[in-house]
């Protein structure tokens, strides 16, 4: 299972709904692998949409949570003022760095 993050632009005024995490996964369907979408609305930079895939690779998740993400915006009309600025994992560094310390080996 991959967790794709979606970055969303809001434009002027736009406040993004209670329930867009629901609007966003009735746009996924079989092929999608979409398990769930949680909504981060207040993130640092603007409003972040958490897609939970099952998907061959991480390539095939992150471009299916576009596929989904780009579906949501242009079907229902509460996410229409909102444009996709990234989709993508996310990666952890600090959890990275802490297995480097823990094998010994230096960082890179």
């Amino acid at each position: 299972m991959y967790l794709v993050h979606a970055r969303l632009l809001p434009g002027p005024g736009a406040v993004l709904p209670a329930d867009a995490a629901v609007l966003v996964q009735q746009c996924a369907g079989p092929v999608d692998g979409v398990e769930f979408v949680v909504c981060h609305p207040a993130a640092p930079g603007g409003p972040v949409l958490g897609l939970f895939l099952l998907a061959p690779s991480l390539a095939e998740a992150e471009q299916a949570a576009e596929r989904v993400c780009r579906r949501a915006l242009s079907r229902h009309v509460p996410l229409r003022a909102f444009a996709l600025l990234a989709c993508g994992a996310v990666m952890a560094p600090a959890y990275y760095e802490k297995l480097l310390e823990e094998s010994g080996d230096p960082p890179r």
